[in-house]
């Protein structure tokens, strides 16, 4: 049975889950109508209820930890202009919570409540400055004013002081302890090298804090930072980078994800007897999302899997029980048929070993058409979740590729660093190296292979398809970079110092940008191209998206075309993605299985 693009676009998920303070209400947010939105749930066995009604997505999700109203935060068309709002949980109308026309960043309730906070960057559109907002009075008060990109991580265990971040690049940041009253700041992570501090959690007893770090070490590992002797001392070492911490409001139980070969495992640790265990109940799926419940006796987390929907869960430490609370539908499409991917590994032209998640039917017959999906970021990672439109052309009889380039994170901070500045075509590489184990493997048809990528994945796109273009069949960029200076000079103002540290700045390295620019060597380009983009996206602007299809049309090379008026860094809308991902699919078809090039 062959089951039509739209079938598959409308598989659901459900995500962000938070649960109110009695444990018998969970909150989250699912696509059902179209975009995110946030629903109510009284039990895995019940209907769940709808409480927001917008056309534009909800961006998170968060109970107040004693009364019965969710704080969430909405953009608009896709522009990532959060505002803060909340809702009763049994229903009404939301009240905005930010008074100012800006972008948000949440940074949570405060323990008992009476506070949130959160930042953004009213003051100049450019830096985030600290804001608290009282919950009684309704009036936001502003408590640090910095440059850069500036945020609340979290609180202390009174509600006194939150620790206050900022960005220094999207590998390096800082922490700090900021009292409320006084706005002393105490820096809680001094240090010299480029180093990363997530994930902060603050124990009850006000002298520990739990965080993630990789200072001084190749793997991010679970450490704690104590103010009576002030210095962080590392818990554990792994082989594996920690991804998120969850501690309960009574100090006993800290909850940890691990991100072990792409997927994401989750530990319980018990502080008061320093046993810790791995949760068993998800191996080989992604654990994301922890939240405990105010009381600490169950925790909320998200689960996903590459042949299961992303779907709400909880967790009682005590006992390990969990329970599904959400079961998102497949849109009929058989659970049993959606395919799991292999993890290979394949050698690139200096040897190194490139990570790779491989698709295929276990009907299909070699050679494969193949579509090479390359991610975004560059530090970020291929992970095996439940990939709709993937599954879809494994169905038609693709087959997949994936591969973790050198860049990717995950696999230490030495891979992270091997595609920085001069070094990014060596990235590059690696995707005609791709190419080469398909090939040399008998895994793929050697004139149908063809290339998707979105953001970043969207250059490396085009820069394959410009470095190596007798390879490929087709290719498709989504929000992509074509051209690194006029991205960084149209890109959002607070976002350009971020991009700056991972790709070279434009007062310093012009020549460097330019000369790694697909852009200036688009008249290589022979395959059919598809290029997509939101006309809102504040972070690869428009205009990269023109300036390729007006250079490739004009070498006469087939050429499409989408650009949504109502999107932004991505298609977020179902009504977009039914629209955009059936072309998707026609293109790929059309020209890796009917017509395969004669290169």
């Amino acid at each position: 049975m062959s089951f039509p693009f739209e079938r598959f676009l409308n598989i659901r998920r459900a995500h962000s889950a938070s649960l109110r303070s009695d444990g018998e209400r969970l909150a989250f947010l699912t696509d059902i109508t179209g975009t995110d939105q946030l629903w109510v749930l009284d039990g895995p066995t019940q209907w769940p209820r709808q409480l927001t009604f917008y056309d534009d997505r909800l961006m998170f999700a968060e109970y107040h930890p004693t009364e019965p109203i969710i704080a969430f935060g909405k953009d608009q068309g896709g522009n990532e202009e959060q505002r803060i709002f909340a809702v009763s949980d049994r229903g009404g109308l939301a009240e905005r919570l930010s008074p100012t026309d800006a972008k948000h960043l949440w940074g949570g309730f405060s323990p008992e409540g009476d506070l949130a906070a959160w930042a953004h960057n009213g003051r100049n559109g450019r830096d985030f400055d600290l804001y608290i907002f009282d919950m009684e009075t309704r009036r936001e008060r502003c408590i640090h004013e910095g440059s850069g990109y500036n945020y609340v991580a979290g609180w202390n265990e009174d509600g006194s002081a939150v620790i206050a971040g900022r960005s220094n690049s999207n590998l390096d940041n800082d922490l700090w302890l900021q009292d409320l009253q006084s706005g002393d700041r105490r820096h809680v992570t001094p240090h010299d090298d480029e180093a990363l501090f997530t994930s902060p959690v603050a124990h009850p007893d006000g002298d520990r804090i739990f965080l993630i770090s990789n200072r001084g070490r190749e793997f991010r590992d679970l450490a704690v930072w104590d103010r009576r002797d002030d210095e962080i001392e590392f818990v554990d070492e792994e082989d594996w980078d920690r991804e998120a911490l969850a501690l309960s409001d009574d100090g006993r139980w800290l909850a940890s994800t691990t991100n072990e070969n792409g997927y994401g495992t989750l530990q319980l640790r018990n502080l008061e007897t320093g046993t810790a265990r791995q949760v068993e109940s998800f191996e080989d799926s992604l654990v994301s999302n922890l939240a405990f419940q105010t009381g600490g006796e169950q925790l909320s987390l998200t689960v996903s899997s590459p042949d299961d929907t992303t779907d709400a869960w909880t967790l009682k430490p005590e006992d390990g029980t969990t329970r599904r609370w959400t079961r998102s539908s497949t849109a009929g499409i058989p659970r049993r048929t959606l395919v799991r991917p292999e993890l290979i590994h394949y050698e690139s032209f200096d040897g190194l070993e490139i990570p790779a998640f491989y698709y295929v039917h276990p009907n299909a017959q070699p050679p494969f058409p193949v579509i090479i999906s390359i991610h975004g970021g560059p530090e970020s990672q291929y992970r095996p979740s439940l990939r709709p439109a993937l599954q879809y052309f494994i169905q038609k009889g693709f087959a997949v590729l994936a591969p973790n380039v050198r860049g990717s994170t995950g696999y230490g901070r030495t891979y992270t660093a091997l595609d920085d500045r001069q070094k990014r075509p060596d990235s590059v590489a690696d995707i005609e190296a791709a190419y080469r184990w398909l090939i040399d493997e008998g895994r793929a048809h050697r004139e149908r292979i063809g290339l998707i990528g979105g953001s970043y994945g969207g250059f490396m796109v085009l820069s394959a398809m410009t470095r190596y273009p007798e390879l490929w069949a087709a290719g498709v960029d989504i929000v992509g970079i074509a051209n690194f200076v006029t991205f960084l000079e149209n890109t959002s103002d607070y976002r350009r110092h971020l991009r700056e540290a991972e790709y070279g700045s434009l007062d310093n390295d012009r020549e460097l940008l330019e000369s790694l620019s697909p852009i200036h060597d688009v008249d290589a380009i022979s395959a059919p191209l598809m290029v997509i983009h939101g006309a809102n996206d504040p972070r690869v602007p428009v205009s990269e998206a023109r300036q390729v299809v007006d250079a490739v049309e004009s070498n006469d090379v087939p050429v499409e075309s989408l650009i949504y008026e109502d999107e932004g860094h991505g298609l977020t809308k179902r009504t977009n993605r039914l629209d955009a991902y059936p072309k998707i699919g026609a293109f790929f078809e059309h020209h890796l299985l009917k017509n395969p090039t004669s290169h």
